[in-house]
């Protein structure tokens, strides 16, 4: 009897514990259940949003979606901010609406955010900043005016070399303190391809290498450095500093080798010493000082093809550009007034299609063929000759950027 007893006890006993854990896995379930599906779903709404793409930059000005699908608000996610790309010019004088045109061009085809950094002559701030308000709507760019500052001891020695303003270029990396890389143009650049392109290579600097700009020439027969120079400068026919491409916090921690001293120098004591040296031989101001630099310290400079600094110099006498021949003209540079003379009057026609272009997707799309038959009135001249390098890049895009409808995207 005692026996029987025991077994239905432990039996008992068996089926209270199972009944036990059958309580807490309901308990668990439950749990869950109400708790939104935990980490994994949680780590697809990242990915999800990881991958905003281009579109989303265009309209929400690099931000990616607002909020997370499914509206249910219980996680909070944090949205990887959108890398901005810098880009700085200095306007001086008459080139309000040249530096305006250029700023359209940047915008037009980019696809990640900008942020300018405008430096101006006060009397240009009032303009500059009702012009770019305007454009506001875009939410693609955001824009700081500064003005002219040179170091106050030399500060009328800076503004008289070469042209007013122009050396406000050298001191940047000195000015901008807080901006890690930097793409600086002159006023008459035009980008006929996204700057994320330019932007990009940023990443195929080696280890020594600060900077990046294209040669002053391809052809020596025709440099101006090789032939009349009398101070050092880069390669065998120099650098053109019309487009520079700098990773300027790099820039701010090097030690320069040089000619005038055997210690090497940072970017901020080297360039007053150098403009002391060499003042009385230079003709080009900044970029011949930038020359010296890099001829010093050669490992520091990236040298990209004449296709990104496109100038008259590439066919006045002939097309000497091989890279612009096969790909396209990705940044025009209308140096010597071209555009707004007759000398290079293809050149002037990319300028005005672009300046009379405005934001409006249909208009941007509708600007190719108007533009090829003004560049085919130009080929009584050698660069109208090439007419077709003018547009190929450009086509391309206006095709990638805008070739599908808001609706289609």
């Amino acid at each position: 009897m005692r026996r029987y007893l025991r077994v239905v006890v432990l039996c008992l006993a068996c089926g209270f514990c199972s009944l036990l854990y059958a309580f807490s896995q309901l308990a668990v379930s439950l749990e869950e259940g109400a708790g939104g599906g935990g980490g994994k779903p949680q780590a697809a709404v990242a990915s999800w949003l990881a991958g905003g793409g281009r579109g989303a930059v265009r309209g929400t000005g690099g931000a990616g979606p607002a909020a997370h699908p499914g509206g249910s608000g219980r996680y909070s996610l944090k949205i990887q901010p959108v890398e901005k790309m810098h880009l700085a010019v200095v306007a001086c004088g008459e080139r309000l609406e040249e530096t305006m045109t250029m700023l359209k061009s940047a915008i037009i085809f980019s696809m990640k955010p900008l942020q300018f950094h405008i430096f101006a002559e006060d009397q240009l701030h009032h303009s500059f900043k009702d012009r770019l308000d305007s454009w506001s709507f875009l939410q693609t760019f955001n824009y700081t005016l500064y003005p002219i500052t040179f170091p106050s001891e030399n500060a009328a020695e800076w503004k008289k070399l070469f042209k007013p303003c122009a050396s406000q270029r050298l001191f940047l990396p000195l000015i901008l303190k807080e901006v890690d890389s930097l793409l600086y143009v002159d006023t008459d650049i035009l980008f006929l391809r996204p700057v994320d392109d330019i932007w990009s290579l940023l990443k195929k600097f080696n280890s020594t290498q600060i900077a990046a700009m294209a040669p002053e020439h391809e052809e020596p027969r025709v440099g101006w450095y090789n032939r009349f120079a009398r101070h050092p400068y880069y390669g065998k026919t120099g650098v053109n500093s019309g487009v520079m491409l700098m990773n300027m916090t790099r820039m701010r921690r090097k030690y320069f080798k040089n000619d005038m001293t055997t210690v090497r120098l940072q970017w901020g004591d080297i360039l007053m010493p150098l403009l002391k040296k060499y003042k009385l031989n230079i003709t080009w101001g900044d970029q011949d000082l930038l020359n010296i630099v890099f001829f010093h310290n050669p490992e520091s400079l990236f040298v990209f093809p004449c296709q990104w600094n496109y100038r008259p110099d590439h066919c006045i006498y002939g097309s000497n550009c091989q890279e612009a021949e096969e790909e396209g003209i990705f940044i025009l540079h209308g140096n010597r007034g071209v555009y707004h003379d007759d000398k290079q009057p293809a050149f002037r026609a990319v300028y005005e299609a672009l300046r009379n272009c405005s934001f409006e997707d249909d208009n941007i799309r509708s600007l190719l063929k108007p533009l090829e038959l003004e560049l085919q009135k130009t080929v009584h001249t050698y660069c109208g000759k090439i007419y077709k390098i003018f547009i190929k890049q450009l086509a391309k895009s206006v095709r990638d950027r805008y070739a599908t409808s808001p609706k289609e995207k």
